[in-house]
């Protein structure tokens, strides 16, 4: 158990956090086109092969490659058929002859090569074909049997997201219901008597609740996930200790935002001491540096639910979010995939940072000559939501890195795909 009290690195958080997470082991069966963005729970093995027969790559003419003739500028072969895809070619082809046959068709016994049609050309009875000997290879544009899958042999492995691709390689073996994990059910609420839902009247002093919006939106995209909004929680401990306690008999995961830094009215630390335990609360990271993540007791069913207790400043929701919550999201459903993307790009201008600390600075990139550079947005205040509307991903300042000059190399996370 790491010292709650102790500032960890980044990567020490990480650490801390993998070590105590236990993957859903439940699972259910759900029609393929219900099984796009969940979690294989099994490894399929292909029933046959794919493709099922030799085949032509390309509308062509397929012959045995013995019928080259690389000793003569040109090869001429007769055609003997045709041989259309979803058929079978039923007679022999002799050497010295060729067929007419369309991508996809079954390749007729004795053939092992298509030239390509466009290469070709036929003499006025269409009753021969000739091409250039050089333009053609022995086994050129023929597609193997299993080439792609082999019958009994993995098709994908169990922990994968799925996405379209697999959903069609899925339907090539005729696999109609796929097995995947029980989807990972989700808590989250705000924190603060400061905080306003939409539609309600904004009093002086108080703010529209944003986090809750984010986060939704930021979970919204993992669909492997469940959802339980419990709205926003009053800065008090006996209001925060039952929200949390409901929120770990019902969910595998709690979310809050807000509660965790030093204030006279941020309880989050204490309240799931009493419920569980905080195995830390403070990153070497900006924005983002409280972070409380722990175990919180069910009351119900037994077991805990992983807590992690976000900032309440909307930026550092986002990047304490990306930074490790997305990541264990993935684990806990299963998932073999997850980590965060991470692209090489330069800089555009200096970039001030000190050591000893990881740093998430937004930027906008803009291409050069096909090379990425990274512009920061300006202000990197973790208030400013605005800024991570505008930018396109988040610069990646490690812990040892100092400042940097413009036309170094950084790292960043791109939000393409991810948000």
């Amino acid at each position: 158990m790491t010292d709650s009290n102790k500032t960890l690195r980044v990567d020490e958080a990480k650490a801390a956090i993998n070590a105590l997470l236990n993957r859903v082991t439940t699972m259910r069966r759900v029609a393929l086109r219900d099984a796009l963005d969940q979690i294989l729970a099994e490894d399929i093995l292909s029933p046959i092969d794919v493709p099922p027969h030799d085949n032509s790559a390309m509308d062509g003419y397929a012959f045995s490659g013995q019928s080259l003739q690389p000793e003569l500028p040109q090869t001429r072969l007769k055609i003997a058929g045709t041989v259309l895809a979803g058929q079978a070619y039923e007679g022999s082809v002799a050497r010295g002859e060729c067929v007419r046959i369309m991508t996809g068709a079954p390749m007729p016994a004795n053939c092992d090569t298509v030239i390509m049609q466009e290469l070709t050309t036929t003499d006025a009875e269409r009753t021969c074909v000739s091409f250039d000997s050089q333009a053609v290879r022995p086994g050129d544009n023929r597609r193997l049997r299993g080439e792609d899958l082999t019958r009994g042999k993995p098709a994908l492995v169990a922990g994968k997201v799925l996405r379209p691709a697999d959903l069609g390689l899925l339907a090539s073996i005729g696999i109609a219901e796929v097995p995947v994990y029980s989807k990972l059910r989700v808590a989250f609420f705000s924190t603060g008597d400061e905080l306003r839902s939409l539609g309600q009247v904004l009093d002086a002093g108080c703010i529209y609740d944003s986090n809750r919006y984010t986060l939704f939106g930021m979970l919204m995209r993992l669909r492997f996930i469940e959802l339980i909004d419990l709205g926003v929680v009053q800065d008090s401990p006996e209001a925060l200790e039952a929200a949390m306690q409901r929120a770990a008999d019902h969910a595998d995961v709690i979310l809050t935002s807000g509660g965790v830094s030093v204030g006279e009215a941020d309880f989050t630390k204490d309240v799931v001491e009493k419920l569980g335990s905080v195995n830390f609360w403070k990153i070497a990271m900006r924005p983002g540096r409280p972070m409380a993540f722990g175990l919180v007791n069910r009351t119900q069913r037994g077991g805990q639910a992983v807590l992690f207790g976000l900032p309440g400043n909307p930026v550092a929701v986002m990047v304490t979010f990306y930074a490790f919550v997305r990541e264990a999201l993935y684990k806990l459903a299963g998932s073999i995939q997850g980590e965060l993307p991470v692209q090489n790009v330069k800089l555009a201008h200096d970039v001030r940072k000190k050591p000893g600390r990881t740093e998430y600075q937004r930027a906008r990139i803009e291409w050069r000559d096909g090379q990425a550079y990274a512009n920061l947005t300006g202000s990197q205040g973790s208030g400013i939501l605005r800024s991570m509307s505008d930018c396109d991903g988040l610069l990646l300042l490690t812990h040892d890195q100092g400042s940097l000059s413009a036309g170094d190399s950084a790292l960043f996370v791109p939000f393409e795909g991810l948000v």
